[in-house]
């Protein structure tokens, strides 16, 4: 960036994707030949071999026989759909003339029901990842010819979610061991027995950092600040969020030891709404962004001692610049027009926005977080609504495992499978070696 002044004056309209205009498309790319990704080599293969009939291995030209050459080879994927099994167990019975003895069967995770570690599993990753409601999946059990009632899976759901609670809770402990904490906020329709209409509640994920992987997802009726107080609770460190104005007070609390950071995505946002509007002063201050993202983007894989310098070195000065340019035009601006908006949302929070510059290990946005409520807004066109509040907090326990697994490169089901079968009789006090980032690292 040259060392003269951003003026909004010396600003011309340029194509770059960074200011590219909604609605608008950039030119396009020479698109490039498609190619088949190779073949996962972790399937089973299956090896089929193609011949000549015997009578075709003889030339009528020459009269003789052909002789092998070599072969050509090609694969394609087969699909082999999932199916039920039923598991009888048989537990011996031996007597003699005092006693009677009977072999145990290994804990089930809801005792006295029909349903395995391995089917329960499934619902709960179907419901939670793939975004299959309840309804649907009974239409596919159907097609498996068992009949296993949304009701039914309902109440599977919940006493998982209750089983689970303990590892939750340690999931939460690792949380609270964060440097920063990210959160965010989504709204959910919620069915009430006592109004003609869904009220709204609200999910919110907490996503540790990189040294504590985990996600938890926390469920409230309502959007007011008790529900994020509450969660938090016991927690000291950074908080990454938008500018919700429920944490102001949390800020303004010394005793809560909580230190606000803000989010330069969430920032871009305005400005980039306020662009159809006021091109010529939105588009100095989106080029500027956008040199905080490049310097980030050679930050990245830096240690956090060299990404502190760095930022020190690059980004302070770009910032400096964002903000004179910014109170420069304040004026200029209507307070409630979209480019006036993105001025005051900006500089109400300088401090927060500039948070990332002081510790290496503050990122500059909050987008891990909102990646994490990507998974609620695509189930949400799906399940449509919570059947309860008691539905609500049931999805945010479950969800989080299947996020947290997802996190560290782990398949939901095969965890969920494992734990589900042995979590019963694992010990509470040795519970955390059972969290997705812990079961990895045993497995390897």
């Amino acid at each position: 960036m040259p060392d003269a002044t951003v003026k909004a004056s010396n600003y011309r309209p340029i194509n770059w994707p960074c200011l590219r205009q909604p609605g608008r498309r950039g030119k396009r790319k020479r698109s490039r030949p498609s190619r088949m990704a190779p073949m996962t080599r972790h399937l089973k293969r299956e090896r089929i071999v193609h011949d000549l009939a015997e009578k075709e291995k003889h030339c009528s030209a020459c009269q003789q026989d052909l002789r092998p050459i070599g072969e050509e080879s090609s694969e394609r994927y087969e699909y082999i759909p999932a199916k039920l099994t039923v598991i009888e167990d048989i537990c011996k019975k031996y007597a003699c003339g005092c006693t009677v003895k009977t072999a145990t069967k290994p804990s089930q995770p809801i005792e006295k029901s029909t349903a395995g570690a391995s089917l329960l599993a499934q619902v709960i990753v179907a419901k939670t990842a793939d975004h299959l409601p309840l309804h649907r999946q009974e239409k596919i059990f159907e097609r498996h010819g068992v009949d296993i009632s949304r009701k039914t899976m309902g109440g599977w759901l919940a006493q998982c979610a209750d089983l689970l609670k303990p590892l939750y809770g340690s999931m939460k402990e690792v949380l609270f061991q964060s440097k920063v904490i990210g959160t965010d906020d989504t709204s959910v329709k919620v069915l009430d027995v006592k109004l003609p209409f869904a009220r709204t509640g609200r999910i919110w994920p907490y996503s540790g950092d990189a040294a504590h992987p985990v996600i938890l997802y926390d469920y409230t009726a309502t959007r007011e600040r008790t529900g994020p107080e509450e969660f938090l609770k016991g927690y000291r460190g950074y908080l990454q969020a938008d500018a919700y104005g429920g944490y102001d007070a949390f800020f303004r609390d010394p005793a809560r030891g909580l230190i606000e950071v803000g989010c330069w995505a969430h920032a871009r946002r305005y400005f980039h709404k306020a662009l159809e509007s006021d091109q010529p002063r939105m588009g100095p201050a989106l080029l500027l962004i956008a040199q905080l993202y490049r310097v980030e983007k050679q930050a990245r894989p830096l240690t956090a001692e060299d990404r502190l310098r760095l930022r020190q070195l690059q980004s302070q000065p770009i910032l400096e610049k964002l903000r004179n340019y910014l109170l420069e035009i304040q004026v200029e601006v209507l307070p409630k027009s979209p480019e006036g908006r993105a001025v005051r949302y900006t500089l109400k929070n300088w401090t927060a926005l500039n948070r990332y510059c002081e510790d290496g290990d503050l990122q500059i946005d909050n987008n891990a977080t909102e990646r994490a409520i990507r998974g609620i807004a695509v189930g949400r066109n799906n399940w449509v609504f919570f059947g309860s509040d008691e539905g609500g907090k049931t999805a945010a326990v479950l969800r989080s495992f299947v996020a947290s697994c997802q996190r560290v490169g782990v398949d939901p089901f095969v965890w969920l499978k494992d734990i589900l079968s042995r979590i019963a009789d694992h010990p509470i006090t040795r519970i955390a070696e059972l969290l997705p980032h812990n079961w990895v690292s045993a497995q390897a």
